[in-house]
């Protein structure tokens, strides 16, 4: 199963957007309790986000996730409790260590968010934790905590998420948010350098974003071609009985090249316009 390619937050104290967020084409919607949503209002977007869940039809329309406030307070335990049994996935802000995730309730799988230079530290730790299904960086926070401003010192933080994601056998890490909305050009840009270092797919904070990030993470014409060119290769050497797989230029590849060649063959095929 390829791993989603888009995740749209949506503010928990809009309902009237649910709905909308959950036609937007969007692979998974994330309702957002926490930085999305003014303390005053934090009671009523839990409620919110109940209502929509146990209303809605689970087998149709996107996945959808709930941004819960940190489980390290009461409010973020409430939140846990209201919708851990009800949401297709958690999202758990601030995370800093497996030992936080132990004893959780809910059985919908968790999604860590790492936002912190001591959430970095611990990423691989955290990423192995038997509750995770997935990890990804919070790199506002994380930036503003180390007042880094160069982004080659990003993609170190990044590459070590990527790792422990890899090693821990999880989905690759998407994106964090880009956070101007009308910056089309510097969307595509930094998604396209976001997938060179391995990551995948991006969260969103509006459906204007989406078309853009699909079309960054959407195979290129070369890249098919080349991919194609493997998995044809591939069959070729399984029909003749073959155990090696030779392109036409000479070149060997082995199982892992055929697999991840087929991946792209899949991905272009769902990301199609």
């Amino acid at each position: 199963m390829i791993a989603p390619v888009t995740w749209l937050y949506v503010p928990g104290d809009r309902p009237e957007r649910f709905a909308k967020a959950a036609a937007s084409g969007a692979d998974v919607v994330i309702i957002d309790l926490e930085d999305a949503v003014a303390p005053a209002g934090k009671d009523a977007a839990r409620a919110n986000a109940v209502a929509y869940l146990r209303g809605r039809e689970a087998a149709a329309g996107p996945r959808i996730h709930v941004r819960v406030n940190d489980v390290a307070t009461d409010r973020g335990r409430a939140d846990l409790a209201a919708v851990g049994e009800l949401a297709d996935a958690v999202r758990l802000p601030k995370v800093e260590s497996a030992a936080a995730l132990d004893g959780l309730p809910g059985a919908a799988p968790l999604y860590a968010l790492l936002e912190s230079a001591a959430g970095i530290v611990e990423a691989r730790a955290v990423a192995a934790h038997p509750r995770v299904a997935g990890v990804a960086l919070g790199e506002q926070d994380l930036a503003a905590e180390l007042s880094i401003t160069d982004e080659s010192a990003m993609n170190h933080l990044r590459l070590q998420v990527v790792l422990a994601a890899a090693a821990a056998g999880l989905p690759p890490v998407p994106m964090s948010v880009h956070p101007d909305v009308k910056d089309e050009d510097g969307l595509l840009a930094s998604c396209r350098a976001g997938r060179a270092l391995g990551l995948f797919g991006r969260t969103a904070i509006h459906p204007r974003q989406l078309p853009v990030i699909r079309r960054a993470f959407r195979p290129g014409e070369e890249e098919r071609a080349r991919a194609a060119e493997i998995v044809q290769a591939a069959e070729a050497a399984e029909r003749a009985g073959a155990g090696a797989v030779a392109l036409p230029d000479g070149r060997f590849v082995d199982a892992p090249i055929v697999a991840k060649a087929r991946r792209v063959l899949d991905l272009a095929r769902r990301l199609a316009d």
